[in-house]
């Protein structure tokens, strides 16, 4: 795919000392242990349906790096086929060398669990048939943060779909020559300002689903439409 941008004269559209033993106390319960022990396994969030969710899944050491022809073909195709399931959906994604970022939309969080368990297992799986490799694909499981205002939501869409470019202007081995990253659902949203172009994308399946939330299609645009020149701060 490769994207040109136009910029439009008016309106615009687009193409983180007293102690005792028993019961209670800092410090108990599982202790991180190894290159997997990588999120809490505290409790999750309760999540409710109005609001969207951004997911981080990050790789085990020393697999492949995402950013890559037969990688991303292979992970759109996995997205595609798991993208809208049973109540959950993903909305937005970002591929990175290593990690990566969903924004994710579900009915409540036993979806979101088991949308992204099933996600999660179709990309392991598609790339272990890739890698000609079998074994664990995932780090550990999944961290998530729900984002509960329009302005949560606008900043996760920013940060999805610009993380490239952080890293790119990182110095962190991620280049994206093009005025969007075409390792993103960039292609496919329709919120920045300026006009894009995507020659080839008819011909390829969309492998996100559209938002339902007000959150995702109304709420976030109340801040501003997103702009290609937008890079997210880090954290």
């Amino acid at each position: 795919m490769a994207a040109r941008v136009h910029q439009p004269k008016k309106k615009q559209q687009g193409v983180l000392p007293f102690r005792q033993n028993g019961g209670r106390r800092a410090g108990a319960g599982r202790k991180p242990k190894g290159e997997k022990a990588l999120v809490g396994h505290g409790p999750r969030a309760l999540l409710a349906a109005r609001f969207p969710a951004h997911v981080t899944m990050k790789l085990l050491r020393g697999l492949p790096r995402l950013r890559s022809k037969r990688e991303y073909t292979t992970l759109r195709t996995a997205f595609a086929a798991g993208c809208d399931r049973h109540g959950f959906r993903l909305t937005h994604y970002a591929v990175l060398n290593d990690h990566l970022h969903f924004l994710v939309e579900a009915r409540d969080r036993t979806a979101l669990t088991r949308g992204l368990q099933g996600l999660a297992i179709r990309i392991a799986k598609a790339l272990n048939r890739l890698w000609r490799r079998a074994g664990t694909v995932f780090a550990d499981r999944y961290h998530d943060r729900i984002l509960k205002t329009p302005r949560e939501v606008r900043n996760a869409l920013r940060y999805v779909l610009g993380n490239g470019k952080k890293h790119a202007a990182e110095g962190r081995e991620v280049a994206v020559p093009q005025a969007i990253d075409t390792y993103t659902s960039a292609p496919w949203f329709d919120g920045f300002r300026e006009t894009i172009v995507v020659r080839g994308i008819e011909a390829i399946v969309r492998p996100v689903a559209l938002a339902h939330t007000w959150m995702l299609t109304i709420g976030w645009r109340r801040h501003g439409l997103l702009s290609v020149h937008e890079v997210p701060m880090a954290g």
